[in-house]
């Protein structure tokens, strides 16, 4: 059966919590201490114990959040995510890392397992103290009635600068049984991911072992939010977490097999819908542009020239004012470090073809202009020099972009 996939935001169960077995509360901790009474604190739980893995920031910088759940990770196993946005709890020093676990702890005696099955995780303003009261009760609140339809609710609770909560769903049939993978994820600012995007949290009842998830969480990774970017920075706090708790019933999902490319595929296809709605939600834009590269040396080298593309400035704010400068992203493919030739490069833009083997083509650049004025648009390059390819998606640079950032811890 073909996997199917559908955002499903809205309906009673939705995003993380539309796996069986899993349920989700929320709460209000006011964590900027701004007087907002808008939920800031998420509680993830899977009903029993489920398989676990993770992928993080591989910036050196890592939050205390981020070093609790590696640890934890270590047994391959959990029973809830705790999260809060509005403060990251990143270079907050020894008190950072004791918040953290803290946050851990209270999650565990609500929830009622081991601290070490909690997986913690934060966003928002580097370098502040965590309001740890307020944080702790609100766990307490996000326990008290956790549902399987405060998906969206829990989507909701984890944004900063989103405008938009983001969740996906797809679904795939073993042995006559439907299996379900669900998604969330916050993002907006602060994203060129090495690992992941700024929050992703999947859950599925699938059945399958720590290891073999592990892997294919990584491969799924790779080929969706490591393939975005909105401004070229990565996080101190990223983070994409999944976990398994087999309540559908059925097979075992072994490595290497048909069933385990059945859930991979599903898995791949939440993650991509997830990074996409982090791209086009970014903040303050208004395009999004896919680079398709092929010709390249090897795959590696393909994915390094799209990437430098789609974090060009000048690729980005000519792309934001309707401007067919395409010397600009050839620059960039220059620069990029990827084996090309000049003479067998071909370079399209919103399906024209303005430069092939070496020399510009004849083209209306007022045409170009017009078709630059979509929402979504398309960068073809063949570099001439192999037959590998990747794609990369990215979006334009805008003055809002600025204003948001010039004023974002105060």
């Amino acid at each position: 059966m073909a996997v199917s996939v559908a955002r499903e935001a809205g309906a009673e169960a939705s995003g993380a919590t539309a796996p069986l077995g899993f349920r989700a509360g929320i709460g209000c901790a006011d964590v900027r201490g701004e007087g907002s009474r808008r939920a800031d604190v998420a509680l993830l739980i899977s009903d029993t114990r489920a398989t676990a893995a993770g992928v993080f920031t591989r910036n050196r910088v890592k939050a205390a959040p981020v070093v609790v759940s590696q640890l934890h990770l270590k047994k391959g196993a959990a029973r809830a995510v705790v999260v809060n946005s509005g403060n990251a709890n990143a270079c907050t020093g020894s008190q950072g890392l004791a918040d953290a676990l803290r946050m851990a702890q209270t999650a565990a005696d609500v929830v009622d397992c081991e601290p070490g099955e909690v997986l913690v995780a934060s966003t928002g303003v580097i370098g502040r103290s965590m309001p740890m009261e307020r944080i702790r009760a609100a766990i307490h609140q996000a326990g008290q009635s956790p549902d399987s339809n405060q998906g969206q609710a829990a989507a909701e609770a984890i944004m900063t600068t989103d405008t938009r909560s983001k969740e996906s769903v797809a679904r795939f049939t073993v042995a006559g049984i439907t299996h379900t993978v669900g998604g969330m994820a916050k993002g907006s600012g602060m994203i060129h991911p090495d690992m992941a995007t700024l929050l992703a949290f999947v859950t599925t009842d699938a059945r399958i072992q720590a290891e073999p998830l592990a892997e294919l969480l990584g491969g799924a990774v790779r080929a969706s939010f490591n393939t975005i970017s909105v401004d070229g920075d990565t996080s101190t706090n990223d983070c994409c977490l999944v976990l398994a708790n087999g309540a559908a019933g059925g097979p075992e999902l072994g490595p290497g097999t048909p069933e385990a490319e059945l859930f991979a595929g599903a898995l791949r296809a939440v993650l991509l819908d997830l990074a996409e709605q982090v791209v086009a939600d970014g903040e303050g834009v208004t395009k999004v542009f896919e680079v398709r590269v092929r010709g390249a040396a090897d795959p590696e080298q393909a994915a390094q020239a799209a990437r430098t593309v789609t974090t060009s400035a000048l690729v980005k704010t000519a792309i934001h004012g309707g401007d067919p400068n395409w010397g600009r992203v050839l620059a960039a493919i220059g620069r990029s470090g990827a084996d090309f030739a000049l003479d067998r490069c071909r370079l399209c833009i919103a399906g024209y073809e303005l430069f092939a083997m070496g020399r510009p083509i004849p083209v209306a650049l007022d045409q170009v202009a017009a078709a630059l004025g979509e929402a979504r648009l398309t960068i073809e390059i063949d570099l001439g020099v192999g037959e590998s390819e990747a794609s990369a998606l990215g979006c334009d640079l805008t003055s809002e972009y600025v204003r948001i950032n010039a004023s974002y811890s105060t």
